[in-house]
């Protein structure tokens, strides 16, 4: 696990969902932790929901002001600067969907690299309509590297369809998403299923992440 983790997908792919869990994972192991809502594109997903929940377990949390709002401004609170800043402290950021959201990452990008602890996890879900195929997925991934300036080191398959996904529907994208880390040349560091279905294919597929379900975040 490196210092900074960032996750990043396209709109709608549950970077926010992954964020959150992963934070918890992080904390269970008796690290230091602040997560950080960076997501300046999506107004209906946002971290702020679950922060009272985080905070009683020692989380920082550090979200948009306007979230739970009528207001999306696309503007980052300043004290978003202590991620790449204090470096005794483990960071989860969840980055805006597709290459929008990346480029709020810019300001961050050259303290990311100089210090060179960090990996950049792309989201995917196959059941979106712009990422259903392993070249479209490629495609956004690309894209979002560009505009973010940071190299992704890793895949996620969070590949779902919100409160209709099964154990199948998750085995039915491995091949797609084997296929995008042969494309990609990244590894897929977790396949994400809530954690209900978990038990169904913990011996089926390898990395597999159970994710608890949070409050009004309506995708995985």
């Amino acid at each position: 696990m490196k210092r900074i983790t960032l996750f990043m997908g396209h709109y709608g792919s549950g970077k926010t969902n992954i964020a959150i869990n992963y934070a918890h994972l992080l904390r269970g192991s008796d690290k230091e932790v602040t997560i950080a809502d960076l997501d300046i594109v999506n107004p209906y997903f946002r971290m702020k929901d679950s922060q009272e929940e985080m905070l009683r377990e020692g989380i920082d949390v550090i979200a948009l002001p306007f979230a739970n709002s009528s207001v999306d401004l696309p503007a980052l609170p300043s004290q978003a600067y202590s991620l790449v800043q204090n470096r005794s402290r483990y960071a989860v950021l969840d980055i805006g969907g597709d290459d929008r959201g990346a480029l709020a990452l810019g300001r961050f990008t050259p303290y990311i690299l100089e210090e060179n602890d960090f990996d950049v996890f792309f989201v995917a879900n196959f059941y979106r309509p712009l990422t259903t195929t392993a070249a479209d997925a490629l495609e956004v991934m690309r894209e979002i590297e560009r505009a973010g300036g940071l190299p992704f080191t890793g895949i996620i398959n969070n590949s779902n369809l919100g409160a209709e996904t099964t154990a199948e529907t998750v085995l039915r994208t491995e091949e797609r998403c084997s296929e995008l880390s042969e494309l990609s040349g990244l590894p897929i560091v977790y396949t994400t299923i809530q954690e209900d279905l978990a038990e169904a294919l913990s011996d089926k597929i390898p990395n597999l992440l159970p994710l608890r379900l949070q409050h009004r975040i309506f995708d995985l």
